[in-house]
Formats: C-alpha cells, structure tokens, sequence
C-alpha cells in the first residue's frame, strides 16, 4: 500500500477525545522498547513521524494517526516497563482497558514482538487480553533482520506456540531496518480494514 498522507490527529486520553471521524482503526501494542515507532515509521515510509525513544515507557497517550484519510493507527502505551509507578500503570491500564472495551471502531490489534526473543509473561497476558475482548490479533515479530534466515521457522514456531496463537491470528516476521514482511502486514490490516 502506498501511503501518501499520515499525521499525528491526537494524542488522547479519553474516549472524550478520540477522533469522531468513526475511520477504523488498527491499533498497535506491545512491550515498551519492543519497536512500535519503528514499525509505524516503515509501514509508512517515514523517519519520524512516530517519534522513537531510547528511553522505554515514552507512549503514555493514545496516539492516534490518520493514515491516507481513510482509517486510524493507534499506538498504545508500551506495557512491561518497570521504572513507572504503580499509580501510572493503573492509569495506563484504565485508559487502554476502557479503548479496548469500547471502541466499535477498533478493526484489529497488531501485536508487536521481538523475533528474537520467547514471548514474556507480558506478551502472553496481552494476547490474551486482546482475545477477551474477541478482537483480530496480528502477530507483528519484529527484528527479523538480526536472525540467521535458517532459523526463523524455529522463531515463528516458538511464538505460535508460547502464545498458544488461534488459527484466525496471523504471525507476520518483520524488519523495520529491511522492509521485510512489510507487504504482508499491509495486507493483513488491509483484510480487516475493508
């Protein structure tokens, strides 16, 4: 997909504030640091829109960013970071549950993970989460580059399973350095999109 528009709408809170364009939305999850920025920018072949951060913990909105007009990616806050305040968190768990819960124009959730790495306990809580709420969950496995190409079956499989992935999800290697699996992501929000 060509991508010939993307901007920053909001940065919300609150349901108060989300667009009220009802365009549907992807929305974006996964551990802090795990490359969500880095993601968005290469799904839309820009260096900065989605700022990145070497400090983990940074997403503390929803922020959402309108893509070609036509629908919404909203990037959540990173979850697993442990230098926030419980407070913060409870925060954090309060304004993703009730977007999570609420919002009839959420098509599907791409959860971003490292390829590198067996999905940690925060992973698998999230996954679960997203199935709760009956929502499409694609397995976005992100760093692929930094893995030999003759065990990236090995990787896959180890996320299938740690996930206990259902048949409907979708894991989708990734690298926001090659490009790789960029089509096949595009396609797959795609699918839920129309």
């Amino acid at each position: 997909m060509k991508v010939n528009d993307a901007e920053l709408v909001i940065s919300a809170v609150s349901k108060k504030q989300y667009p009220a364009d009802y365009l549907p939305e992807i929305a974006l999850a996964g551990r802090s640091n795990v490359g969500k920025s880095s993601f968005i920018n290469k799904m839309i072949q820009r260096k900065s829109l989605a700022r990145t951060s070497s400090k983990p913990g940074k997403t503390q909105t929803l922020n959402f960013y309108k893509i070609n007009e036509k629908f919404y990616f909203v990037d959540v806050p990173g979850y697993g970071y442990a230098k926030v305040s419980k407070k913060e968190r409870k925060k954090w768990g309060d304004m993703m549950e009730e977007y999570f819960a609420e919002r009839d124009n959420l098509r599907a959730t791409a959860l971003i993970i490292d390829i590198r790495h067996k999905p940690t306990e925060d992973d698998i809580m999230m996954y679960d989460y997203l199935k709760y709420f009956e929502l499409p969950v694609l397995i976005i496995a992100t760093k692929l580059d930094k893995i030999p190409k003759g065990k990236r079956d090995k990787h896959v499989k180890i996320v299938r399973e740690t996930l206990e992935i259902e048949d409907e999800d979708v894991v989708i290697p990734f690298s926001s350095e090659t490009g790789e699996g960029k089509d096949k992501a595009w396609k797959a929000m795609l699918a839920h999109l129309n």
